[in-house]
Order: structure tokens, then sequence, then C-alpha cells
């Protein structure tokens, strides 16, 4: 199946690197304009299969490279923006945008957004992507754990748990990148509330046969081998 490129034309550097990250681990491959004199450059080399695109931009707003962009593309546009009034809500739509999502964004919904876009455009068979690992099947199209043929009820933040030991297989995951995972949810996680998380994720895979399926790693972290 072909990699899917989306290129990301935002100039704050900590929005656009995060963006990248979570691209990235959807399987999807990001780039970040850095020159923003030069995003048609990019968009020529890049060749993306989608864009998202900041309104307010150094020296031409994303309105001018929207316009740019369909001189030469129908390349899908995803505008991605603080300023989420009607009107620009309008502007970007009638520049030929296909999407607006206002910032502050929930990670989840934007990629779930990139992935729509994708199959509409592209037939795109990815939109849920299936993990497995020794039986476990945890598919993230919708958040369900099949075990050995057996559907098991997870929690948010168990299915978080999982997905980020799965997508880290064989490597072993802090309990500072897992407690990163629950925080994008929720406002606070303590410690505890991890270890309370992974003990009962622990029992619903034991039960249904996976014993020893997340390792503890003393003073390091979790991981799936």
């Amino acid at each position: 199946m072909e990699e899917y490129r989306i290129l990301i034309v935002e100039d704050e550097k900590g929005i656009a690197d995060a963006l990248c990250s979570r691209m990235a681990r959807w399987g999807l491959k990001a780039e970040c304009v850095t020159d923003f004199r030069k995003v048609m450059d990019d968009f020529d080399r890049f060749r993306p299969h989608l864009v998202l695109m900041d309104i307010s931009l150094p020296f031409m707003n994303g309105y001018h490279w929207c316009t740019e962009i369909r001189k030469v593309s129908p390349v899908p546009v995803i505008f991605v923006s603080s300023a989420s009034d009607n009107m620009n809500i309008i502007m970007a739509m009638n520049m030929g945008a296909d999407d607006f999502i206002a910032k502050p964004f929930d990670p989840d919904v934007l990629i779930a957004k990139v992935q729509a876009l994708l199959r509409r455009s592209y037939d795109y068979a990815s939109a849920a992507p299936v993990l497995e690992h020794r039986g476990a099947v945890l598919n993230t199209g919708d958040s369900s754990l099949t075990c050995n043929g057996e559907k098991l009820e997870l929690s948010r933040n168990e299915y978080r748990i999982l997905l980020t030991l799965l997508q880290n297989k064989g490597k072993t995951v802090s309990r500072e990148k897992l407690m990163e995972a629950l925080w994008q949810t929720d406002a606070f996680v303590d410690e505890n509330t991890l270890t309370v998380n992974v003990g009962r994720l622990r029992r619903k895979l034991e039960s249904a046969g996976l014993k020893d399926f997340i390792v503890t790693r003393f003073g390091e972290g979790y991981l799936v081998e």
C-alpha cells in the first residue's frame, strides 16, 4: 500500500512537530514547511496527498498558498487555525479548502478528518489499521480489542496504554511516555492512575489467556515483546 504524504504548513514549531509525530504514528509520512517564502517549492518536491494549512503565516497567509495550490492541484487541503470565526471559515472554503479545524484541536479528531479525506480522495484503505500480537488484535478504528476470538471491553485509558505499547512493540516504553498518552484526554494523570490502569488491563488480558503480555521493566517502564 502506498504511504500517504501529508504536507504541514504551520509556523508554530511545537504544533508542527507534534502533528508530524502524530501522523507518523498512524503510518502517514509528514513533512513540515520551514521556509514560508517557498511553500510551493516544498509542495512540488514532496507531492503531498493532503495539506494541513494554517491561516496566519509569515510573508503570505494560508489563503494565498491555498489559491496557489489550487492552480496546479486538486489535492485535499484542511485549514487548521485559531482564526475560526465564520468569516474565516467561509473564506477558507471559498479559497478551495476541503475542511476547517479550529485551534485548539483534539489530535484524534484531526487524524479522523485526515483519514476521512484520504479515504474519499484516494480510496484510502488504512483508516482503521489493526495492530496484532500473540492473538490480540487491537482495532484503532473502533478502539476494540479481540483476543483469540473473544472481544474485550477496554476503557479509554486502557486502550491508550495498549495502543502505545503495541506501537512500540519490542521496546520499553517509559511510564512518563504512557502518562503522556493518557494525558491527551485527562486533565491530570498521576503515577497511581497509570499503575491502576496497567493492572486492570493485565487482568483483562490474562482472563483471555494472555499471561505476561505486558512485561514490567523495573525502573524503566513497560514492554510488549
